[in-house]
């Protein structure tokens, strides 16, 4: 009887240690994050590792389609049908970006810090895509997603995952496109870092 408590007791303790402590992963933020395992991500089908680290770029996208997501539940349906549309209609291994934000500043991990990323086409693998999850072409972002972009490019800095020195883009001034929205791309352009002459 003794030896099967101790059985018992040495597989609860293994099953709870191997669970993923998600105090660890959210302790490195000042901001609400959600990691992929939270909002139910599908497994990447491949990944590379970024080529360089830290990076020397951080690009900034808007959605445009889903619209602006104000709660948790929301924003994590989001993130699904963004990585199914990423994976099913394009092809692709994974959702395109980084990282996400919502609307009401939470911070959903997309392919993280350290992987290749598919968000603009040309600096890739030396750049960190961050997606603002809205239609931002007419419309502000809110406060608090703008804030929690700003928290979150300063984690990438102190990690050790961007350069102080990063340059600050919208994924207009790389790729021909309208992203991020002529509003958001106003307000980025205020921001420190923001660069006119990326390369």
């Amino acid at each position: 009887m003794a030896g099967l408590f101790l059985f018992i007791a040495i597989s609860l303790i293994s099953v709870v240690t191997a669970l993923p402590s998600p105090i660890q992963t959210a302790s490195a933020y000042s901001f609400p994050f959600v990691s992929r395992e939270e909002w139910g991500a599908r497994p990447s089908t491949a990944s590379s590792p970024l080529g360089v680290s830290p990076v020397p770029i951080v690009v900034i996208h808007h959605s445009y389609i889903p619209r602006i997501c104000l709660t948790r539940a929301n924003c994590e349906r989001d993130m699904r049908n963004m990585q199914r549309v990423h994976q099913v209609t394009n092809g692709w291994t994974d959702i395109g970006y980084h990282f996400a934000v919502g609307g009401e500043g939470t911070v959903f991990e997309g392919r993280g810090w350290s992987t290749l990323g598919a968000h603009t086409y040309g600096v890739n693998t030396r750049s960190i895509g961050i997606l603002l999850i809205g239609d931002f072409i007419t419309n502000k972002p809110p406060q608090a997603q703008l804030q929690s972009v700003k928290d979150l490019i300063e984690a990438g800095v102190r990690l050790g995952h961007i350069r102080s020195d990063y340059k600050l883009v919208g994924h207009r001034q790389v790729t021909p496109t309208e992203c991020p929205g002529q509003r958001l791309f106003d307000e980025i352009s205020k921001w420190d870092h923001f660069s006119l002459n990326w390369d």
